[in-house]
């Protein structure tokens, strides 16, 4: 840093600083903020919170569970789509309710004007748009480096000094590391607080690159964040190069539609926020379009190739295998005559239209080429030219479970700076960096969420515990119980921790049990109703396709059925209550699939006994004997806090673990011979 960016004489004092103001930071300064602490949330343009530098929409496959967690916890995301959308579909309609997944295309201003409106009016909370250069921790002042602070203003120290010490009454082995205590900006100014949350997302040290044409800057033209990543380094975080691309965007007007395949919106819309009026997001929504490209765009790609800064060794990042560039996907799937192209609205104000499933950084001029060879496109005029975007980001294995770092006490982190991809995946990871950061300060419990009980706990134990080698993306597969951890259910499964930690008000956690009491009376209800085999219930059940009945039946049993459902046979059942929508779906999904269920759950049951066998924070591994040597380094590296997490990291086999239980089964029996000869 400059003599220039050293000094001001501002220092401020807060509880909480967001560094980012991406999706990952406006759900960590909002939950930050509602707990009730004085937050400072920087960006480095006001103009980007909650920006969508990629395709304008949220949710998708898994992705759409996500969404529906972070606001079964109190966060703001699903809020935001249900009043800015444009087209919603639920994906995976005919299959089973655990894919199930809303997506909702959203006009890109409207949002990210609506969750600024909501950060601006937010109590606590502080907008600063300031570039954020270096971490401060309890060693650096202890070693001199601020001495501005004692200089210009005593009673900072004091301030410190004094959450310090009620914080290590409250955090054991606190003395083993280090404690943030705030962060420097570009000008210099210091911002003293009890805990920091990295949210950078793509912005440091970005630079942008098609064809020949490399910017050192960050999504949409936007400055990048050039001297964090220093500060970072110092302090002992390990950093990796990772990368991500976007398609171009074309003007509308230029787009001959009717040689694409119209792709409408649901008839009925389901909102993604459990708290917004189904009535209200009936409204008249935007088509997207579907073509694909074709032999001539794959030649036009192939005769290019060594034109890309990807193949020919200008980008060296490692990017998201499973949102490739146009030329990956032609040059690793060459057997394959085309791929499919979305035509994608960029909101209802603009001609902008968003070209999914072709993002590229080839030169320009084959940018031209490619996308005209497209049917549809053929007189395409782009607005703005695909392109790669490099960038520095975390390697997670050095957070723990809540997300804050195993070496800084009070720095938290959350989002694509931790390795993942996706704005639905940076939200979650926001929020509970937020909340964590929130409990920290206040000396409470942190909320660690199982992979057993959420999406959310799937993501962040994904992270934490395996070596990952590129951006993270969320997938149901990645999902052991995903029949239990449905998106229609996200509210009855995790509004308690949300109440617990005090985003869900008392009003709504009521809500929320008088929901599970209604679907538990009517399941019970049905398992009791029972219907003949009259001539009236035959013909009603072959109308359906349904074998009819030999003898009496309950309407649950009928319900099991695959061609039946709690819906169809409102017919046979005139004592059926008025039931919400949310509660009739519920009641179908639980009775129809309540084998499944109840196998799933005595699964979780044997996970969760793993998951309460705690690994102490202080464990020396080299202490363990007949550990392989692969397993000592892969546990001295990750540092696991339970055995089910140690047992999910690559390297550590079934042998090392059970070497490592009877080890802390020992160790135990030592310490309690210990207490009981003392």
């Amino acid at each position: 840093m400059t003599d220039a960016m050293k000094k001001t004489g501002v220092i401020e004092l807060c509880d909480v600083v967001v560094v980012g103001g991406g999706h990952a930071g406006c759900e960590a300064g909002l939950a930050s903020a509602r707990l009730g602490l004085e937050t400072v949330l920087f960006t480095v343009s006001v103009e980007s919170i909650a920006l969508m530098p990629c395709n304008p929409n949220i949710g998708g496959s898994s992705k759409g569970h996500l969404v529906r967690e972070v606001d079964a916890l109190g966060g703001q995301m699903a809020k935001a789509i249900d009043r800015t959308f444009i087209q919603s579909k639920m994906l995976n309609g005919s299959k089973g309710p655990a894919v199930h997944s809303l997506r909702a295309q959203a006009d890109k201003s409207a949002y990210t004007m609506e969750m600024r409106r909501v950060l601006e009016n937010q109590e606590h909370l502080t907008i600063r748009q300031q570039e954020v250069t270096d971490l401060i921790t309890r060693e650096d002042l202890e070693n001199g480096k601020y001495s501005e602070i004692s200089v210009n203003n005593k009673n900072c120290l004091g301030y410190l000094a004094l959450f310090t010490e009620n914080h290590q009454k409250h955090v054991d082995n606190v003395d083993k590391s280090d404690q943030i205590c705030g962060i420097r900006t570009i000008s210099g100014a210091i911002y003293l607080s009890k805990a920091v949350i990295l949210c950078t997302g793509v912005y440091l040290k970005a630079r942008c690159i098609y064809g020949d044409v490399m910017s050192e800057t960050g999504p949409n033209g936007l400055m990048p964040a050039n001297h964090l990543s220093d500060s970072l380094k110092e302090h002992g975080i390990g950093l990796v190069r990772f990368k991500t691309g976007t398609p171009a965007r074309i003007d509308g007007r230029s787009i001959d539609f009717s040689k694409c395949v119209e792709q409408k919106g649901d008839d009925r819309v389901v909102p993604f926020s459990f708290s917004t009026d189904p009535e209200t997001v009936q409204i008249p929504q935007r088509s997207c379009y579907l073509t694909y490209t074709n032999e001539e765009t794959h030649r036009i790609i192939r005769e290019n190739i060594d034109r890309s800064p990807l193949y020919g060794g200008v980008i060296h990042a490692t990017g998201p295998r499973y949102c490739p560039s146009i030329e990956d996907k032609v040059m690793k799937f060459p057997d394959k005559d085309r791929h499919q192209v979305f035509i994608e609205p960029e909101g209802n104000y603009t001609n902008e239209m968003y070209i999914d499933g072709m993002s590229s950084s080839m030169p320009e001029d084959v940018q031209f080429a490619m996308y005209r060879s497209v049917p549809g496109l053929e007189n395409a005029k782009i607005v703005r030219n695909a392109y790669a975007i490099e960038y520095d980001c975390l390697s997670p294995k050095q957070l723990l479970s809540t997300l804050e770092f195993k070496g800084i006490r009070g720095l938290f982190s959350g989002g694509q700076f931790n390795g993942s991809s996706g704005y639905e995946e940076a939200a979650a990871q926001g929020l509970i960096a937020g909340i964590n950061a929130a409990m920290y300060v206040l000396h409470k419990d942190p909320i660690v969420l199982l992979r057993s009980e959420s999406y959310i706990g799937v993501l962040i134990d994904d992270l934490v515990t395996k070596e990952n080698f590129e951006p993270y993306r969320m997938m149901t597969s990645r999902a052991e119980y995903r029949l239990l951890l449905r998106q229609d259910n996200a509210d009855l499964r995790l509004r308690k921790y949300g109440y617990r930690c005090g985003l869900i008000s008392d009003e709504e956690m009521e809500k929320t049990k008088e929901k599970q009491r209604r679907i538990d009376e009517e399941i019970l209800r049905v398992s009791r109703v029972h219907v003949g085999s009259g001539d009236d219930v035959s013909s009603f059940l072959a109308e359906c396709g349904s074998t009819p009945l030999l003898s009496g039946a309950s309407l649950m049993e009928l319900i099991r059925r695959p061609e039946l459902s709690y819906e169809k046979l409102a017919p046979l059942d005139p004592g059926r209550p008025e039931l919400e929508r949310d509660v009739a779906e519920q009641v179908n999904i639980e009775i129809k699939y309540a084998g499944y269920i109840e196998r799933q759950k005595k699964q979780v049951a044997q996970f969760e006994r793993m998951e309460r066998k705690r690994i102490p924070e202080d464990i020396d591994y080299d202490l363990v004997p007949s550990l392989r040597i692969e397993a000592r380094q892969k546990l001295k590296d990750f540092r696991p806090g339970s055995i089910g997490q140690a047992a999910r990291i690559a390297g550590v086999s079934p042998a090392d673990i059970s070497v490592l239980l009877v080890y802390l089964k020992q160790r135990r029996s030592g310490r309690n011979r210990s207490k009981e000869n003392g």
